[in-house]
């Protein structure tokens, strides 16, 4: 076997060199269709490996606690993905060779196989091996048309078609055995960057996705015309609101006794002159910019420190538009005043027009509201703000949008 992968890595190096340009479009579509169907075939012979090495008992005998630990350190692989080939390996060689050589013809695909293996085994567990034999037929002429996913759902009702009297109990058995894969499987991965930015990686259950989607999904849209962010931008900015949304609610519990909230250090004169950075309260730097953003809306608190950097008396913490003020301000504005957005007060922060770091006052004539993407997109942008006669704020544009810079409104909260 060794040899003849040997050939076979050697036959695939060729390819990876080959001049894919040159092929006609036909030649092209069967080589994509080909090198998908050895891939394939390759992971048959790959999980008979890791079954092979799982039975030995290899991993132990090495010093691994187990073997998918042991192939994330052979093979470089993270450890859910290597338990799920080990659960699929044992899952092959345990009653399901119709899966396995579907597989091993590069006729379903490896996503493919997990899902016939578990949707055969609750079969089996529920109506007996003669059902499965039936389910696996069914379930691998289906894989020619249907991709992972609707294969999942389809087998939901598989024994619609391989045992009708039992399909409803069978059914419920499914969901529930799915319901239990997803609790099982669910999980949530903050990993630090080393310049303080934060990569999420995780799989949320059915629950969680929904209630993350109905949260987000109103928050992605393009704010307007001049909005040019990614939608992979636009949803990041969406959970920056909503996280927003949740500290300013209150009802989230402590943290080390003080109420849920993020702290951002720095000195009168860096925030007042818009120089050097703050630093938040675990550990990563932020720019002046953001900080003198963030300082719109948000508590300070003096401190007066001695040379070594120790505080010698903090003084009263000073809220700025908050309460009465800021229900004010939501009854003048209604919302996002930068024109043409539609985003309600709940999403908004207070702006300061005049910025309190350079004397401006904290009332209602020198504020407005604005939801994240504005607020971000006016403090780094040469979009202006003011409030007209009448008392309304309306924004002046940059002159590469508009030469004549004429003043512009939301209309969207006015009519309503």
């Amino acid at each position: 076997m060794v040899e003849e992968l040997a050939q076979a890595d050697d036959a695939v190096a060729a390819c990876v060199d080959a001049a894919a340009w040159a092929l006609s479009e036909d030649d092209l579509v069967g080589a994509l269709e080909a090198a998908h169907r050895l891939e394939q075939r390759l992971a048959a012979v790959k999980l008979a490996l890791v079954r092979e090495v799982d039975g030995r008992g290899i991993a132990r005998a090495q010093g691994a606690s187990c073997t998918a630990v042991w192939l994330r350190e052979r093979l470089r692989l993270t450890v859910p993905a290597a338990r799920r080939l080990v659960d699929l390996a044992t899952a092959l060689d345990s009653g399901n060779p119709g899966v396995r050589q579907a597989l091993a013809d590069g006729v379903i695909t490896l996503d493919q196989a997990r899902v016939i293996t578990d949707t055969v085994t609750t079969v089996q567990t529920t109506a007996g091996a003669e059902a499965a034999d039936k389910a696996v037929g069914v379930l691998v002429e289906w894989a020619g048309q249907f991709d992972p996913t609707l294969l999942r759902k389809l087998g939901t009702r598989i024994l619609d078609h391989v045992a009708p009297d039992l399909a409803d109990a069978a059914t419920q058995k499914a969901l529930d055995a799915d319901a239990a894969r997803a609790d099982r499987d669910r999980h949530l991965t903050l990993s630090t960057q080393t310049d303080g930015r934060l990569r999420l990686t995780g799989i949320l259950d059915a629950e969680t996705a929904g209630l993350l989607r109905a949260t987000i999904d109103p928050l992605t849209a393009p704010s307007g015309p001049d909005d040019t962010r990614t939608p992979g931008q636009r949803r990041h900015d969406a959970l920056t609101d909503v996280c927003r949304l949740a500290l300013r609610t209150g009802e989230l519990p402590d943290s080390g006794g003080e109420p849920a909230q993020i702290v951002v250090t720095t000195t009168y004169d860096e925030l007042t002159h818009q120089l050097g950075t703050g630093t938040l309260d675990t550990g990563p730097q932020l720019t002046p910019e953001v900080v003198r953003r963030l300082a719109c809306d948000a508590a300070i608190l003096p401190a007066v420190l001695n040379s070594t950097g120790q505080p010698l008396d903090l003084g009263r913490q000073r809220r700025l538009i908050t309460g009465p003020l800021r229900r004010a301000l939501v009854l003048r504005d209604k919302g996002c005043a930068f024109p043409g957005c539609d985003r309600p007060p709940r999403w908004c922060h207070a702006h300061h027009i005049h910025h309190w770091a350079d004397g401006g006052t904290t009332n209602l004539t020198n504020a407005v509201l604005l939801c994240g993407h504005h607020h971000r997109h006016l403090h780094h942008t040469n979009w202006t703000v003011r409030l007209a006669n009448d008392g309304h704020p309306e924004f002046t544009p940059p002159t590469w949008l508009d030469p004549k810079q004429l003043p512009r409104r939301n209309h969207y909260h006015r009519r309503t």
